[in-house]
């Protein structure tokens, strides 16, 4: 007997030491190595300030299979790990700390605040780092990174000059959109829009010199103070006479042009469309062609300006109140009517977005898009699963000019200086000593810094040393695969895409594995204000990390949401207690020497075969599963083999071997245990790491660790059909027999002899050749074989096989009287049941007092009690007919 693993499994025991043991000696550290193919994994870089939710959880998980399966199929195996600044949230909070204490952004002044949010970043910043170790994540943390790292913000400086230098870089006047309580501008991709139910407002507006008036409609009266014009359809024939003709704005009293433009639906509303350049995109364009300038009545933090009249000062939605009164006042309101529509929102801090023009920094997509487009319709990038190729389309598609200047401290400080003489733009590396164009020294650096999307699009490369041309990046880059979830496709995946082709001329992944959301057990997306949010390492302190792991990876495919059942953990943690069991009892029946023997084909026996050619399945399915990035297909295939053929059969049916007179036979039993064990262990590895490391290292004769260890694969020579085809008839009978006897309540320990009848020979050379499994793991005491059942009798249970059929006499299994006296007794004691129970429902009291609740539980009492009765009736008259 071997030394054995402790009697319970207990994941605290052995996870955080198997960690350490892990990091300290180097196991996670990617290394170039020319005599291996490299595989490379870039994590997506966490907020600095975040925490571990369930999301990261599944994202992580998934990338660290990938990673030490890689690592085991012998490649150099890069998991790069790291943090993103995250501009707009880590200034919020560290706004939000010095607020507490008493102080500003403004008192402090940019270095000092600056110096504030290093310090929060220090704090905090390595949080989520400690917590994704818990899970087990066997990434490079050598080489972890930062975006705010030096080397990254060289890569940033360098790409905004390179893009600066080609003219895909600009600064001007244009509609963004504007977060009044960030008081910064974000990009299309960071509003969200959510339906909400809303107005829209009929306004009159007067024509000059006239009775006559115009009638629009608008869901933002407030915008109506920057009204430049009004705009009608060119082909609209209720307006053709009034185009070129003077309005006079409503409560401001300014004189507006009527003026025609294709940009306005005729069945849309009125027809007529006010047009307010300043303060929405589509009116910034049809301004544009009209020459209409601009008017901004709103201030940054969404009060109106001083253009706005008596209204200035007031918050956006106050003025809005204030104006539809004066409107109804002076009769201008015509009529107001409900109407839904889509409102953006901050994805950070949820506040309204307001469209506003601003003086901005802006990618030109166009150019960069093409390439990015074409590299997705060449094949040269893989979207897992294949449908979200369309949204990256689409996107590319219909792509705007990127804005990336935001109105933060925190983050990439733009490379841009001005002079103040000349108003010369420079873009440098280094801060200028004079202006390049009049030689003046007063310059001075733009305030703004990048969107924080700018420095991620680099990560795939930048992470490497780029645009150093170092060993890194010439071995890693391109990467092989992205995990990241379907809902920042256009935020990341596609910004990665069009700078990896800009740069590096080619895409920066060949795959992209796309997860979905991970929500509660009613489908709902976890949130604070559901309070139905999981802690992850809750999860792992009560289950084990290798149980969360398990059930994020198993009951869902890529690109789909999946809901979390504790159940189902509990479930994946018992499945663990199952395999160490297992290797409990294996350990405790080898023989010191029995990991050094080989196994000697010729002296298997049956089953040996029949679980050899299983786990030559498995392998080779599971493989090609994790190929083609069906995680959770393996994870299952590895699961039933362990739990079905391995633990439930095999193990049992060499117990009669293990405990046996035949040396032999008992050595070779030993030896397959073993040897299945171990690829068992390998197999599960990538998805538990941590169970399969401990058992590992209890094993004999295992000089590495098994994260070390290769990855198993097919083997021709373990390819054994016949056996299997054996060994499956036999599992069949065994079940069937089992089955019967347990709808009989016929207890395991009850014997009887068991006559299969079959004239096929194949079957019948299978079964007397199996008896010692039929009499070990079938209750059976006899076995005979015949070819006709005439003789047998009536009294017996059936079994039908496959061309094959099994009867069991009811003389050796039942006690006729005692079953009947058995049977008679439950018979009185559910018709007692019934019986209270219809009384109960029958007291009408009781019916209109009692909860709703409490009745349905009754009746559905009164509904088994019945079916119970009717079964235990059914199984007497069979017993009395057979007597």
């Amino acid at each position: 007997m071997l030394e054995n693993l402790p009697k319970t499994y207990n994941p605290k025991d052995f996870e955080d030491r198997l960690y350490k043991y892990w990091s300290d000696n180097g196991h996670f550290e990617a290394h170039v190595d020319k005599t291996k193919k490299p595989f490379t994994i870039m994590m997506p870089p966490p907020n600095v300030t975040g925490n571990l939710h369930m999301g990261h959880a599944l994202n992580n998980t998934i990338q660290d299979i990938l990673t030490r399966w890689k690592r085991m199929e012998g490649y150099s195996a890069l998991w790069l790990p790291g943090t993103d600044h995250a501009s707009i949230s880590t200034e919020a909070k560290v706004v939000e700390k010095i607020k507490k204490e008493g102080k500003s952004k403004e008192e402090l002044g940019r270095d000092g605040f600056l110096d504030e949010a290093w310090d929060w970043t220090h704090k905090y910043g390595n949080t989520i780092k400690n917590q994704l170790k818990k899970l087990g994540v066997s990434c490079d943390w050598n080489r972890d990174r930062f975006t705010l790292d030096e080397g990254l913000s060289k890569a940033v400086e360098e790409v905004f000059i390179r893009l600066y230098d080609k003219g895909l870089i600009y600064r001007g006047d244009r509609i963004i959109n504007w977060c009044p309580n960030c008081k910064t501008a974000i990009s299309d991709a960071e509003v969200e829009h959510e339906d909400s139910n809303g107005s829209i407002w009929h306004i009159k507006y007067p024509i000059k010199d006239s009775d006559g008036f115009i009638v629009i409609a608008t869901t933002r009266p407030e915008t109506m103070l920057g009204d430049l014009a009004v705009a009608v359809n060119p082909e609209d024939e209720r307006y053709k006479d009034l185009v070129g003709k003077i309005l006079i704005l409503p409560l401001m009293n300014r004189e507006i042009p009527i003026i025609a433009d294709d940009y306005v639906e005729m069945e849309f509303g009125t027809g007529a469309v006010k047009i307010t350049p300043s303060h929405d995109p589509n009116d910034f364009e049809v301004g544009e062609r009209h020459n209409l300038g601009q008017y901004i009545i709103m201030n940054e933090d969404g009060t109106i300006g001083s253009k706005g009249g008596i209204y200035e000062g007031l918050e956006r939605y106050e003025a809005r109140k204030k104006i539809v009164e004066d409107l109804e006042k002076q009769g201008y309101l015509v009529e107001i009517k409900d109407h839904q529509n889509a409102v953006g929102h901050c994805e950070r801090c949820t506040t309204i977005v307001e469209p506003l023009i601003s003086k901005q920094w802006f990618v030109k997509m166009e150019t960069l898009a093409k390439p990015a487009l074409e590299a997705y319709k060449r094949g040269e990038l893989n979207f897992i699963p294949e449908r979200f190729g369309k949204v990256y389309v689409n996107w590319l598609e219909g792509i705007k000019d990127w804005c990336i200047s935001r109105q933060l401290w925190w983050g990439h400080r733009l490379p841009v200086y001005y002079c103040e003489d000349c108003d010369e733009i420079i873009v440098s590396r280094i801060e200028p000593e004079k202006c390049s164009k009049c030689n003046s020294t007063k310059l001075h650096q733009d305030t703004d810094t990048l969107d924080t999307w700018f420095s991620s699009a680099l990560w795939p490369f930048s992470t490497l040393g780029w645009p150093e041309k170092t060993e890194d990046l010439s071995y890693f880059f391109p990467t092989d695969v992205l995990v990241t979830g379907y809902d920042i496709i256009f935020f990341w995946v596609v910004r990665m895409v069009f700078s990896s082709m800009e740069q590096m001329g080619e895409v920066p992944f060949k795959d992209v594995f796309f997860t979905g959301l991970v929500r509660d057990s009613q489908g709902r997306k976890m949130s604070k204000s559901l309070g139905n949010g999981i802690d992850p390492l809750e999860i792992i302190d009560e289950y084990g990390a290798d149980a969360l792991r398990f059930t994020l990876v198993t009951g869902n495919s890529p690109g789909n949401d999946m809901r979390f059942y504790i159940e189902r953990v509990e479930a994946n943690r018992n499945f663990a207690n199952k395999l160490w069991n297992a290797t409990r009892f294996v350990l405790m029946n080898l023989e010191e020497n029995v990991a050094k023997e080989q196994l000697i084909l010729d002296k298997l026996e049956e089953e040996d075969r029949w679980i050899l050619s299983k786990l030559n399945s498995v392998i080779k399915e599971a493989t090609e599963n994790l190929d083609k990035y069906e995680i959770g297909m393996a994870a299952e295939k590895i699961y039933d083999f362990i739990w079905d053929e391995y633990c439930d059969w095999y193990i049992e049916m060499v117990k009669s071997r293990l405990y046996g007179e035949d040396k032999e036979s008992k050595e070779t039993a030993e030896k397959v245990l073993l040897f299945v064990l171990k690829d068992i262990l390998k197999l599960l590895h990538p998805l538990m790491p941590f169970i399969t490391e401990e058992i590992w290292q209890h094993l004999p004769d295992n000089n590495n660790p098994l994260i070390l260890s290769d990855w198993p694969v097919y083997k021709e020579e373990f390819n054994f059909p016949k056996s299997e085809e054996v060994i499956e008839f036999i599992k069949s009978g065994i079940k069937g027999i089992r089955n019967a006897r347990a709808e009989m309540n016929i207890v395991p320990s009850r014997k009887s002899k068991q006559i299969f009848v079959t004239k096929d020979e194949n079957i019948k050379n299978i079964i007397n050749n199996g008896k010692r499994y039929f009499l070990n793991l079938a209750s059976s005491d006899e076995i005979e074989v015949i070819d006709t059942k005439e003789g047998i009798g009536e009294d017996n249970i059936s079994v039908v096989l496959d061309k094959c059929e099994v009867f069991l006499p009811l003389k050796d299994l039942i006690d006729f009287e005692k079953e009947i006296e058995r049977l008679e007794k439950e018979k009185e004691k559910l018709e007692g049941e019934i019986k209270r129970v219809v009384g109960k429902l029958s007291n009408e009291g009781f019916v209109k007092k009692a909860p709703e609740k409490v009745v349905n539980e009754e009746k559905e009492k009164q509904r088994k009690y019945e079916e119970m009765l009717q079964n235990v009736i059914e199984r007497l008259e069979s017993i009395q007919s057979n007597k």
